[in-house]
């Protein structure tokens, strides 16, 4: 029989392999507790994108690409956005390390290209309120309600018709016009700005914005393909080694790219097309919908009233259909005008006056929303790049 204290020397050895084992299982809880919070995170992140564009993707085909429709655009982006900063901000730790910090970097890349597009969009803006002035002056002159048409009216609205239809002709060279009127987000030229520019003898075409001077030679298009570049879905072994995050990295490159180019197929803007190359797989539950909006807006763009214009957006192709059949009648009309003529006339001015207040209620906020969304993309991409800074410092 063994003694009685060699087996209680036994005891705290076996002891020590329990408690061993117990930290063992509390330390394999909290991995798995921890990579069940990140997928539940990514899940809930690829849900509510996928649920943004589905609704975004159940619009009719009068609505798409109007302005109301683009701000709803606006609005899932900002909220996608939101949602993928909080993101990155519970996962620092994740983001600072490899390949993650590289994907995170690379879409700060891309960030900071889409911020002259919201600066060409504001510009394209400011051309769509040059049109609304000319078509004011159009409904004031031929509004039958208050005065007898004459022949001054119709030469006053032929005039403004003309101006508007020559504005609106989609030159090549016509960003050279919106460049000298660039207006920054983020920086407004002051007296001392002017002061400055004179002395380094400028071009006045080059006002600065935060990413970088949209010159003459800046396009639309090229800048474009250059934020779709090399943008691939995520292999196995990033999705593994990022603990999954690569994912949501790679969901909001391909919403942050198909925003910017509906903005540039809508808006006009310098040297615009849509004939970008970026493809999006359909395995992802959000793939689906902007591959949908992606080929209706595509087929837009190649009708052949459309082909010509200076923007997708619908009240812009609104606004060129009165302006030719205003334009037909006004230079038909002889004086004093027919009854027939006067009715024509005013069913043309009631659809018009709809365009124009469509604008008067849309275009503001929608300034409002790519000024908004330039602000949110700048600020993600500074607390992101100094938290980046920080982490490899140390």
């Amino acid at each position: 029989m063994p003694s009685t204290d060699n087996q209680s020397s036994f005891l705290p050895f076996a002891s020590f392999g329990r408690s061993i084992l117990r930290r063992d299982q509390i330390h394999t809880e909290e991995e798995t507790h921890e990579s069940n919070a990140h997928e539940l995170e990514i899940e809930t992140f690829k849900r509510k994108v996928a649920d943004q564009f589905n609704d975004l993707s159940a619009v009719n085909s009068d609505e798409l690409l109007s302005l109301s429709w683009i701000r709803k655009l606006l609005d899932a982006f900002l909220c996608c956005q939101e949602e993928f900063r909080v993101l990155l901000i519970n996962n620092k730790a994740l983001v600072s390390q490899s390949p993650l910090d590289r994907l995170v970097a690379e879409f700060f890349e891309r960030s900071v290209k889409a911020l002259d597009i919201c600066n060409a969009t504001r510009d394209g803006t400011e051309k769509i309120r040059q049109w609304q002035k000319l078509l004011e002056i159009v409904l004031c002159a031929l509004d039958s309600r208050k005065k007898i048409l004459g022949e001054g009216h119709f030469r006053r609205a032929r005039k403004a018709l003309t101006d508007l239809a020559i504005s609106m002709l989609d030159e090549k060279d016509h960003g050279s016009v919106f460049s000298h009127g660039n207006r920054s987000f983020g920086r407004h030229q002051t007296s001392k700005d002017h002061h400055h520019n004179h002395n380094n003898k400028r071009r006045p075409g080059h006002s600065r914005s935060l990413s970088w001077s949209v010159s003459h030679s800046w396009s639309a298009s090229k800048q474009l393909q250059s934020i779709a570049s090399n943008l691939v879905a995520p292999r196995g072994n990033e999705i593994g080694a990022t603990c999954g995050l690569s994912i949501p990295v790679y969901t909001m490159s391909c919403v942050l790219t198909f925003v910017l180019w509906a903005l540039v197929a809508a808006i006009p803007c310098q040297d615009r097309g849509v004939q970008i190359h970026f493809s999006i797989p359909r395995q992802f539950s959000w793939g689906n919908p902007i591959l949908s909006l992606q080929e209706r807006i595509l087929e837009e763009s190649k009708k052949r009233e459309r082909r010509n214009s200076s923007g997708l957006l619908r009240e812009i192709y609104l606004i060129e259909k009165s302006v030719r059949h205003l334009t037909d009648l006004v230079d038909s009309h002889q004086c004093p005008p027919s009854e027939e003529l006067k009715k024509e006339v005013e069913l043309a001015v009631n659809e018009l006056t709809v365009v124009c207040d469509a604008l008067k209620t849309e275009l503001d906020p929608f300034e409002r929303q790519v000024r908004e969304m330039f602000r949110k993309v700048m600020n993600c991409r500074t607390e992101g790049l100094e938290f980046l800074g920080r982490a490899k410092s140390t």
